[in-house]
Order: structure tokens, then sequence, then C-alpha cells
């Protein structure tokens, strides 16, 4: 189900539910990944807005890792939290699947574990006999959107590179496959995917190996924009622009130029700050309930946005 109406506009609705255990305070830990990507920025600044607004019933720690694949850093935060005894940890994974024993742990604890914006594996859950709730987008809708957009643009049999995120994280894998439904259904050909690290230097020496090899090359679909500033500026370099398209996902504010000047030409909004306050919510909803891990929704969608110019310019005269 979507969760944003419920939140409203602020995205702060339904935590009012805790007056009525007023005389109880909660420890919630966010943990995240790189603390320097600006994805993960704004759903620091979401989550922390929300704790000032009910400091009298949350208390909020945040932390993240220094690098986007820093796993054995993230583990090592969830290992804190459970012996600080949080009683909630809210988990951006670095990793959909070697972070699924310490979450385990972590729920054998008796803490409540929530993960957003990248799920946990499923047969790495069933295998450690967990279950962990993922609040957040559906990552393959989201390709899926930007990959039509793109479509429209492009005629039968051109060709397209995918720079993928890191291969382990679920949401990458999910991105991929929504950019392959998308340019099947419009008889455009991959012809090339090679995964990244979610960083701009990835995006930029995998777009320029790959548009060297294929030099027939329409487009490339960026897992996030990290990548597309990358992969972006490789094809102003080569004297591409106008004739290689590029997209991105997740509407950080240093894409925004580049969407209003055409260097990129969509990307998705997955509304970072909410989506924080979403896990963080649902987090906070099960402790004030009593309500054990075993008890929560196994997934809760939130929404997503095809960004383009055209829609930025739109909503500006509105």
């Amino acid at each position: 189900m979507l969760v944003a109406s419920a939140l409203a506009a602020a995205g702060l609705g339904r935590a009012a539910r805790v007056d009525a255990v007023a005389d109880r305070k909660f420890g919630i830990a966010l943990v995240m990944k790189s603390v320097d990507d600006p994805f993960v920025v704004a759903m620091i600044e979401g989550a922390t807005n929300y704790q000032r607004h009910y400091a009298s019933q949350l208390d909020l720690t945040t932390s993240g890792t220094a690098t986007e694949t820093d796993t054995a850093g993230q583990i090592r935060l969830v290992e804190e939290m459970i012996v600080a005894k949080a009683a909630a940890i809210v988990i951006a994974p670095v990793d959909s699947k070697a972070l699924v024993p310490v979450a385990a742990k972590a729920v054998s604890a008796g803490i409540v574990v929530i993960a957003i914006d990248n799920p946990f594996d499923d047969a790495a859950e069933d295998a450690a006999q967990v279950s962990i709730p993922f609040v957040g987008p559906d990552s393959r809708k989201g390709a899926r959107l930007v990959g039509h957009y793109l479509a429209q643009r492009l005629k039968p049999r051109d060709e397209v590179g995918v720079i993928e995120g890191v291969a382990a994280d679920r949401n990458a894998e999910e991105r991929t496959t929504g950019f392959r439904e998308a340019m099947d259904a419009a008889g455009v050909k991959i012809v090339a995917v090679q995964s990244g690290d979610w960083s701009v230097s990835s995006g930029r020496e995998i777009a320029s190996s790959m548009l060297n090899a294929h030099p027939g090359i329409r487009a490339l679909l960026c897992a996030n924009d990290n990548i597309a500033i990358g992969a972006a500026g490789v094809v102003r370099a080569l004297g591409r622009s106008g004739r290689v398209y590029v997209t991105g996902y997740n509407n950080i504010g240093q894409i925004r130029p580049m969407l209003a000047d055409g260097r990129v030409l969509a990307t998705v909004e997955q509304f970072a700050a909410r989506q924080a306050v979403f896990g963080i919510d649902v987090a906070l909803k099960a402790l004030v309930e009593g309500r054990k891990q075993r008890d929560l929704s196994p997934y809760i969608e939130t929404p997503v946005q095809l960004v383009t110019n055209e829609s930025v310019q739109t909503s500006r005269l509105g």
C-alpha cells in the first residue's frame, strides 16, 4: 500500500498516535549507506526533522558508512546498535545479502528491524529464518517509468547501454529489470550492461568504455543520478550531446540543472526524506503497539514519480 497520503504533505502524520504512550521514549537507530551521497543526506535530514517534531517520544541515532560499498562498516554499525540496545533499527543495507545475518541477530535481540531504500534478499532472509519489512519504492516500476519515457525518443532496434548499481543490491537488480522491460517493449536493443558502485566516478569510467566499445549507443540508462552525472560528462566531452541520451534515478539536487539544460533526459523521484520518515514511522508504530517483528507487513510501498525538464517547468508554473 502507498503511505504517502497517510503522512500528508509534511510526512509526519501517524506519529501522533504515540500520545497514548507519552510516558515512554523509544530509541531508534537510522543506519545508512555513504553519508557523502546527496540522496542519503536528504534521508537523514528528513529523519532528523521528524524526530524534532516528536522529541518527547523518540530518540534518534543516525549513522552511515564511509562509502557505498562498506559492508563491514555497516555490519559494525548494526552491531553497535545491538550493544546499545536500540529499540528499532531502520537500515538502508549496503548489501542485500551480506547484512541479513547481523539484521537477524538484531531481531533475535528483540530489536525491530526495518529496511528502507534497498530491500533485503528473500532467499537470504529465508536462510536466516527472519522477515525484515521493506518500506520503500518499487524500483522496477520506477525504472520502467524512465525507460518508457526514453523509448519515446528512440526507434526500434536502436542500441542502448545500462550502467547499473552494485550487483549485490536488490534495488540495482530491480532497476535493471525495469530498464530491460521498457526497452523490450519498445524493441530497443540493450547492447551492454555493467555494474558501477553508485558513484560519479564509476558512471564516468563505465560510460567512457561503453561508448568506445559500442559507438552506436543512443542512450545510457543509469541506476542513480550520481552515475548519470558521470555519464553525462563523458557524453558532453565526446561531443555527443543530443545524440546520446542519459537518464538517472533519485532526483538529487545536483541533477536538476542537468535536466534543465538537457544533459540528462529524465530521472525518478523516490522522495528520499519522506522514505526515511516512512521507515521510522513504521518502526515507531510497531513499538508503540507492542508488535513483534513477525507481526509486521513484509512490504509497504512508497511512491515513485518520473521527473523531466517538462514536469519541472510545469510544477514551477503551477
